[in-house]
């Protein structure tokens, strides 16, 4: 991500190139990518193994009544909103800073790009910290996502009344240390110690539905309200009040001991 975005502005911005031209690029790393996975990437063969009858041996699995049930539990529920929330900022970000950080706060050419990326680049020490901290202290990861999740909500309010650059850089590599590729382990954690046992894949499939839907929901409403008031700082502000709503949510549904 953080390759890209610097990548495009150099060459988009700084030496004029068609933005069609990003696209071929893009579309040939792919194929090259593919060509390595279909090298480098084998099969093993199978090996044929002796039907062993378990039916006289093993006693039935049993399958759990009301599995579906448990995948919309009230920690589960909230598991998803935070989720949401977490990506709606993301995407908000990723889609909407270039051009906050060009039409809003004069940064041209590479800088675009280079500002941008900070918070891909400062996401990566941050996601292998706090992940680290999540498996050290497992019985504290609810107040740990809580915690990244409001200094999560307070940068990107820094983002827009940041009084100059100096202060909305660093409340950019915040962000990316403490938001969304942060909490994300932590959270996907989090869901596999509450799904059910017999629908892993139900669960994070419905985790994920809720993720990317906020891809869908956060470009498209940023690109309204920045149409309506000529600003896209309002869909800075609302993003951190949809993450301290989420995060609320999350809070309540955890305080509910199961007897």
């Amino acid at each position: 991500m953080g390759i890209g975005l610097i990548a495009s502005s150099f060459f988009v911005k700084s030496l004029k190139m068609d933005w069609q031209i990003m696209l071929y690029m893009i579309a040939a790393i792919l194929f090259l990518m593919v060509l390595v996975f279909a090298i480098v990437i084998k099969t093993p063969p199978k090996e044929e193994k002796p039907a062993v009858s378990t039916s006289a041996n093993m006693p039935d699995s049993p399958v759990t009544a009301g599995g579906k049930a448990n995948l919309f539990t009230s920690k589960m529920i909230a598991a998803y909103i935070i989720y949401f929330a977490t990506c709606y900022g993301y995407y908000m970000v990723v889609t909407w800073l270039p051009s906050f950080l060009q039409q809003e706060r004069g940064f041209e050419g590479v800088a675009i790009g280079f500002s941008s990326a900070l918070v891909a680049f400062s996401a990566i020490p941050g996601a292998l910290f706090f992940s680290r901290m999540s498996d050290k202290f497992r019985d504290r990861k609810v107040g740990l996502i809580i915690f990244l999740e409001i200094c999560a909500a307070v940068m990107l309010i820094v983002t827009v009344i940041a009084p100059n650059s100096t202060i909305l850089l660093i409340g950019l590599i915040l962000y990316g240390l403490l938001g969304k590729l942060a909490v994300e382990p932590i959270l996907i954690s989090y869901v596999a110690d509450h799904a059910p046992k017999t629908g892993y894949g139900t669960s994070f499939g419905v985790f994920n539905f809720f993720g990317m839907s906020s891809s869908v929901i956060a470009p498209f409403l940023t690109g309204v309200i920045s149409d309506q008031l000529g600003s896209k700082q309002m869909g800075f502000y609302i993003s951190a009040i949809i993450l301290v709503v989420g995060t609320a949510v999350f809070f309540f549904s955890n305080l509910k001991k199961s007897k």
